[in-house]
């Protein structure tokens, strides 16, 4: 096979897709952990 190598992307858009914000890690990152990072008023 070989290595594999994989990403998420999280993006927080307004109604008109606006981007507010946008974080990138790696696949193995629990899904709970970025979004206090991500969201902010």
């Amino acid at each position: 096979m070989g290595w594999f190598h994989s990403f998420k992307l999280y993006l927080i858009i307004k109604d008109q897709s606006d981007i507010i914000s946008v974080k990138v890690t790696t696949a193995n990152v629990d899904d709970r952990k970025p979004a206090p990072e991500t969201i902010y008023y």
